[in-house]
């Protein structure tokens, strides 16, 4: 029997790496570390360590990654794509784009240093948001104010050549000063996905684009605008939606979405089913183009469901949707106001 791979230790507090002092982690994944930090100055910072769980581990106490022999041509085209991203974001000033203060090379990987963000993710709201029970999670002019800034940030990405692929509710966040900020981009866990066929791909089920999971396929702004139909939709159910895997199996969006007309506008479910297409030349090209139909729900519509729909959807859901075991009870950290 194979034991599972332990996970990279974290770097401990006080630990000096540049001219910044740790105060300690803010968060994991399976590509990175992120750190609470201060600079010389005492300003606090947030330092994001590239260190993937997948190729790499790190006894308690080291500070330098142990790469097996066989990993290392993958872990370090990760790492040269992670500088590059690095690289890339620091010549992006937008509100709604994380900022790169600095990334520098150190203990064989490398070190992303950004502004630290106080606030919650999206994520965090859509939970608190969804133990209320009511018909909307969000209201839609929450919804529209939020990805409208969002989108304004993916642009600007856009125009500079590069893709988020990992747009997901964790990884858009809300500062409190109320601005929506993208957060932790995912061209590292990219770029080795794509040349290791022993790694799965690391995706949040239901936010990434089909063609993400193939080898080949050609990644665009309509990968990354999957990714924002997938978050409009958390925001009004609660929930992600169905995978890749199971939308290609039986694609129960179409009835999702139906439950929901009459309770948001048919112009913002238009939206989630233009972006959610499986077939990425049938989804907005563009982030303008997207930004020009979302813009639309100015003159609202909305459509009832007739009775006799209701109740199909009803029967539908009965005979496709397996029950689902009890959720988690959370409790609510703070309400999203606009």
């Amino acid at each position: 029997m194979s034991t599972a791979r332990p996970k990279p230790a974290p770097l401990p507090p006080d630990t000096l790496i540049g001219e910044y002092r740790l105060l300690g982690r803010l968060a994991a994944g399976g590509f990175g570390v992120v750190y609470l930090a201060v600079d010389a100055m005492g300003q606090q910072v947030a330092i994001k360590e590239y260190i993937p769980a997948a190729l790499s581990t790190r006894a308690p106490g080291a500070l330098v990654p142990q790469v097996e022999p066989e990993n290392t041509a993958l872990y370090r085209l990760g790492l040269k794509s992670f500088f590059e991203e690095g690289r890339a974001l620091a010549q992006i000033s937008h509100p709604s784009v994380v900022s790169v203060l600095n990334f520098f090379r150190e203990n064989d990987t490398v070190y992303m240093v950004m502004n630290h963000l106080k606030g919650a993710t999206l994520q965090d709201f859509v939970i608190t948001a969804r133990t209320r029970r009511q018909g909307k999670v969000l209201r839609e002019s929450t919804i529209r104010s939020l990805f409208d800034e969002v989108l304004h940030g993916l642009r600007a990405v856009h125009q500079h050549r590069m893709l988020h692929l990992d747009i997901k509710p964790a990884n858009l966040f809300i500062t409190d000063d109320d601005r929506a900020v993208m957060i932790d981009f995912g061209a590292a866990r990219e770029a080795i996905n794509k040349e290791a066929p022993f790694v799965r791909p690391m995706y949040t089920p239901g936010f990434a684009a089909p063609e993400m999971y193939l080898r080949d396929a050609r990644l665009g702004p309509w990968t990354d605008l999957y990714g924002v139909g997938a978050c409009i939709y958390a925001c009004m159910t609660g929930l992600p939606p169905s995978d890749v895997l199971q939308r290609q199996k039986k694609d129960r969006l179409p009835m999702a979405l139906g439950r929901l007309r009459g309770i948001y506008s048919d112009n913002l479910l238009d939206v989630v089913r233009w972006c959610m297409a499986m077939d990425p030349l049938a989804r907005p090209q563009s982030v303008f183009a997207l930004h020009k139909a979302l813009s639309h729900g100015a003159c609202r519509r909305y459509t009832p469901l007739s009775m006799a729909e209701k109740v199909r959807l009803q029967l539908e859901a009965l005979l496709t949707d397996p029950p689902r075991p009890a959720t988690t009870r959370y409790r609510p950290t703070q309400a999203l106001a606009r």
